[in-house]
């Protein structure tokens, strides 16, 4: 008798779609990588530092294999207040701190408990976050730095349209980055279309935008604003900072990890490795004086979407960026910035599923009002405070579902009653329960709890006592397997 022994994938199967799916990511990190950095107050240098540790270290690490790391949205304000309250020179202190709290946590075996996240929750968080996406990328359309507040963001659409189809900047802006969401998808029609299509449209758009008069990316040598740790900066208002940022980068990650398992059917993330992986990138760059990082949804969602198949592609992201911006800075001088906000507002759009919006919608209406809450306070305010209360949001739903119990009395007679539990019997309910069951006249009872899918020990022991008090009474128990 022989056993036949299933094969993995032979590396050439999956190396050349990590390829292709790293330059999509890629393309997709840089401007999150600077922008982050701008909206956070400190160099655009940084913020690609830390793309580059989160692809080249944290990339390698075991934990997740379709997640991505580097400087995150989320994490903005948090590194704008921090900055103007104990400067910049403290940031990489507070950075290696935190990560080091996080390998701490993952080592205890903390980040399995991030597991326990409602589905509504999570599809509210990459609803959210595509909503913000697709707002704040509107703006390089037109050649216009995006406001640093989403409120700023709606406000300012009007203006926005305006310049965009009276100025020249904004005429060419948008015409670059139509022409790059219109070339991406018709090139997934054609036979050709083992490439990625959004490559194709950064080249093609790319080559267009040379002719017109659009903002460019511009990022200087890496070097000039790596600065190492300075221990002397230690003191109280740092360690809370640490503390901070080192749960705000764990729950984003996890986070993230929850939704992007959701997103592809390889293998699931190892939550606590994945907290110490966190931890590991998040020391170097706090040793290079870089943004602190967290898995990021948006790069990680085009990994996946863009046909990675192993960590391969989430590495030679890191690669791409070092590259490109140490050996070859030209190159980048050459793609608009309206092209890359393009690759944005279409991951940002994919983010926002609709059509699973509506199935949920259809399915539970309570599902869905978790998620519209999730979603619209991520926009109003950020994303850890949009997703702790969708969790409690979900939490609270639960509790009220679990407490759900129908009594239903049926008089068969003026000597039978029957008595129908249906629901979640639980301590919540057992005033209520109790109250009909005393309030039934001297006959025969004949209570009927099959229906019932949850009997806790309260409610289970108040209706013995409750029958063994009277005569007649017949309980009709569960028929357990």
């Amino acid at each position: 008798m022989s056993v036949k022994t299933e094969r993995p994938a032979p590396a050439r199967a999956t190396f050349w779609p990590d390829v292709g799916a790293s330059l999509v990511v890629f393309l997709v990190a840089l401007p999150l990588c600077v922008g982050v950095a701008v909206a956070s107050g400190v160099p655009a240098e940084l913020g690609i530092i830390t793309g580059v540790v989160g692809g080249l270290v944290v990339g390698l690490l075991p934990g997740s294999t379709m997640q991505v790391s580097g400087p995150a949205a989320g994490l903005t304000v948090l590194v704008a207040d921090t900055v103007a309250a104990h400067g910049l020179g403290a940031l990489g202190l507070i950075v290696l701190g935190a990560g080091l709290l996080q390998m701490a946590m993952g080592l205890l075996r903390l980040g399995r408990w991030f597991r326990a996240i409602s589905p509504a929750v999570v599809q509210g968080m990459l609803a959210g976050i595509g909503l913000v996406l697709v707002l704040g990328q509107l703006y390089p359309f037109a050649g216009q730095d995006q406001p640093a507040t989403t409120g700023d963001k709606i406000s300012g659409l009007v203006d926005l349209a305006r310049t965009a189809v009276t100025t020249p900047v904004g005429l060419s802006g948008l015409a670059v980055g139509v022409l790059t969401l219109v070339v991406a998808w018709l090139w997934k029609r054609t036979p050709l279309r083992f490439v990625p299509g959004m490559l194709v449209a950064v080249v093609v758009a790319s080559a267009v935008g040379m002719l017109l008069p659009v903002p460019r990316i511009s990022v200087g040598p890496l070097t000039d604003v790596v600065a190492l740790v300075d221990f002397s900066l230690l003191d109280v208002g740092v360690l809370g900072a640490m503390l901070t940022f080192a749960l705000v980068a764990s729950a984003e990650s996890l986070f993230s990890a929850a939704a992007v398992d959701r997103m592809h059917s390889g293998p699931r993330t190892k939550y606590d490795k994945e907290l110490v992986a966190q931890g590991v990138g998040n020391t170097v760059c706090g040793v290079l004086g870089a943004l602190p990082m967290t898995a990021v949804i948006v790069r990680s969602a085009s990994n996946v979407d863009a046909g990675a198949r192993t960590r391969l592609s989430r590495v030679l992201h890191g690669v791409w960026l070092l590259v490109f911006v140490v050996l070859l800075p030209d190159v980048l001088s050459y793609v608009p910035l309206a092209v890359l906000a393009a690759l944005l507002v279409q991951a940002g759009w994919k983010l926002l599923a609709f059509r699973q919006v509506l199935d949920l919608a259809r399915a539970d209406r309570a599902e869905a009002a978790v998620l519209v809450l999730t979603a619209g306070l991520i926009v109003l305010t950020d994303l850890l405070t949009g997703t702790l209360v969708g969790l409690l949001a979900a939490v609270v739903k639960t509790a009220w579902d679990m407490s759900r119990l129908t009594v239903t009395v049926t008089a068969h007679g003026e000597d039978h009653h029957h008595v129908a539990v249906r629901g979640n019997a639980t301590f919540l309910k057992l005033p209520a329960l109790l109250e009909t069951l005393e309030a039934l006249p001297d006959s025969r009872v004949r209570v009927d709890l099959t229906a019932v899918h949850h009997l806790d020990q309260a409610c289970g022991q108040a209706i013995d006592h409750w029958a063994a008090r009277r005569n007649g009474v017949e309980l009709i128990h569960p028929v357990s397997d």
